[in-house]
């Protein structure tokens, strides 16, 4: 095998590693894509002759990449939206087949990419890589430029953070069945009944995007929350069950077109966290096989 083919293949068994690593650095499937790509250009016009891990030299590769972006980011989002929800992973609840098996059980909530939305570039990247990938910080203080002291201190610091994240309850089956007595209850109008599958300090997070600032809310507390609820649940009869970031979930989509999708966290049998996004030009870029009959 020549070396550009041996390379190819290298490259593609890393890839959904890559893609991981990516996603969460930047919580926009796009961008990790994009950044998985940028990637494999700079490894095609490397010499790689003296690294001895192939493995090792991409995560440190696409790590950068991930963390350029993060910095230009803070100058350049146009966010000032007041409301941001990263992009979701959907998946069909009843068709996981096996080449997304893998990724369900490695996903990561939209709760905690929310969190992580708010550290500092350095502070996620060293959380991420060390955290989620374990990654040495010797390594990682290479990325970011300090010291491997200092690298810990950046992960601690967003692991203080993040320890603020709602986590959900394992099992799917009854994260199913506390998200269909929401819309069950949002479709009769039962406030009451609405109120009793929320926690009192629920959170729901709505990105509407540029096109549908209106939408674009923040709504804290059980009551405020059925309040909304109950103001569109014109839209239950056209939920669809899905995973969502590998939790219960559902796509909006009435005549089968997704008008948004919307990530749950089930905590005691109650919801703690509610993300939706309506933003049309982001629906359009998302990857909805729950909507594939």
């Amino acid at each position: 095998m020549d070396e550009p083919a041996w390379l190819t293949e290298r490259f593609e068994e890393q890839r959904a590693h890559l893609r991981a690593v990516a996603y969460r650095m930047l919580g926009s499937i796009s961008e990790a894509d994009d950044a998985v790509q940028e990637t494999w250009l700079r490894l095609s016009r490397a010499d790689t002759s003296g690294v001895e891990n192939l493995g090792g030299w991409l995560t440190t590769v696409v790590s950068r990449v991930c963390l350029n972006r993060l910095r230009s980011r803070k100058s350049r989002r146009e966010e000032s939206l007041d409301v941001y929800v990263p992009d979701p992973i959907v998946r069909r609840e009843d068709a996981v087949d096996p080449e997304h098996e893998a990724e369900l059980v490695d996903s990561v909530g939209l709760a905690l990419l929310v969190v992580l939305d708010t550290l500092a570039p350095a502070e996620r990247l060293a959380f991420v890589l060390h955290d989620m990938f374990a990654v040495p910080f010797e390594e990682i203080g290479t990325i970011v430029g300090r010291s491997p002291p200092a690298t810990r201190q950046l992960a601690s610091r967003a692991r203080r953070r993040v320890r603020g994240a709602a986590t959900p309850d394992v099992d799917l089956a009854r994260q199913r069945e506390v998200v269909d007595a929401f819309f069950a209850a949002a479709r009769g109008g039962d406030f009451d009944a609405l109120v009793a599958v929320l926690d009192p300090d629920v959170v729901l997070r709505s990105d509407g995007g540029v096109a549908l600032p209106s939408v674009s809310v923040v709504v804290h507390g059980a009551a405020a929350v059925a309040e909304r609820a109950v103001t569109f649940a014109r839209l239950s009869p056209f939920v669809r069950p899905a995973l969502v970031n590998g939790a219960a979930g559902v796509v909006v989509a009435p005549g089968g077109r997704p008008v948004s999708v919307m990530g749950f966290t089930v905590r005691g049998r109650r919801i703690v966290e509610i993300h939706s996004i309506a933003d049309p030009e982001r629906l359009r870029h998302l990857d909805l096989p729950v909507l594939d009959d």
